[in-house]
């Protein structure tokens, strides 16, 4: 029995010490981790914590899949402070006000069609915002190449000259810098950096960019003349975009007017006559007259649309 109360009050003892330097080890981790965070956070490789994130435990599952990854992906292309967990909720409850809107204030039928519509929308909007950040970051190249230019004249190596470009532009240039920097300071090589840049923003001015700076970066060649030449070459490209986009925007309005007009044409009638888009999408022809309008529609807009893109 004594042996036993030994025993007992030995393993007892060891606990409390495991446990007193589980608790120190933490503590201290802790602290190293906290302060890791603080000074990356004041030199600029980690963003500084901003608001709280909602629906983590979702968010994270999401990430996992497929769908997550390119929600992701496409997330990080538009510079939007959302997860790809919040994306899919906010989106969720957009398509079901939608539903419950068209179905009372058109006709029940119209309720999944809406639904329809928002998911669809929500991916445009998302599209919408990558076009809109890269048509900004394509207006920055030139001043981005001619700062790479004048970096790598004065003797500054390129990795260097980069993370001063991103020190001195503004977005959306100088955070997509910024973070090509940073794979860069942790030994990532420069063109699996510069890959990753151009799958997040494509466009041909940052393709012949990038593939400039590694050509140069392999061959050991003189990067400042490629980059002056380059420079005019953006100058030049920035402003026929600029004329071209001028010239299509009469285009650009009549692709969204159509369906516009077709919507407006539907309230129209059931305010004339109210309950009428009820009563024609009771039947199975006022059904399908519907779908086929809808996607007259949507072809007409697809087509206007591919007519006035033009590839400069």
């Amino acid at each position: 029995m004594e042996n036993l109360t030994l025993l007992t009050i030995g393993v007892t003892l060891l606990c409390c010490v495991l446990g007193v330097m589980g608790l120190h080890a933490y503590a201290v981790g802790r602290a190293e981790r906290d302060a890791l965070v603080d000074r990356l956070s004041h030199t600029g490789q980690l963003p500084a914590a901003g608001r709280r994130r909602r629906f983590r435990g979702f968010d994270r599952r999401l990430r996992t899949t497929s769908i997550g990854r390119r929600i992701e992906l496409k997330l990080a292309a538009t510079g939007l402070e959302i997860t790809p967990g919040e994306f899919v909720v906010y989106a969720l409850l957009a398509m079901a006000g939608l539903w419950l809107v068209a179905s009372s204030v058109l006709a029940a039928f119209f309720g999944p069609v809406a639904a329809l519509i928002g998911l669809w929308g929500t991916n445009a909007f998302l599209n919408w915002q990558r076009a809109k950040r890269t048509e900004r970051f394509i207006n920055q190249l030139p001043e981005l190449s001619r700062i790479l230019a004048n970096a790598t004249q004065a003797g500054l190596a390129l990795r260097t000259a980069i993370a001063m470009a991103a020190d001195e532009l503004e977005a959306p240039a100088g955070e997509e810098l910024g973070r090509v920097a940073h794979r860069l300071a942790v030994g990532e090589s420069l063109d699996d950096a510069l890959s990753e840049l151009t799958d997040r923003l494509p466009s041909r001015e940052l393709v012949v960019l990038v593939t400039t700076l590694v050509l140069s970066n392999r061959a050991g060649g003189t990067v400042v003349s490629s980059l002056r030449n380059l420079t005019e070459t953006l100058e030049e490209r920035k402003e026929t975009r600029r004329e071209v986009r001028t010239q299509l925007s009469q285009v650009t309005v009549t692709a969204y007017a159509v369906p516009a007009f077709g919507v407006a044409a539907m309230l129209l009638m059931n305010a004339v006559m109210p309950g009428a888009l009820d009563r024609m999408t009771g039947a199975g022809i006022g059904q399908a007259a519907v779908i086929v309008s809808l996607i007259l529609y949507a072809t007409g807009f697809i087509v206007i649309r591919r007519l006035s893109r033009i590839d400069v």
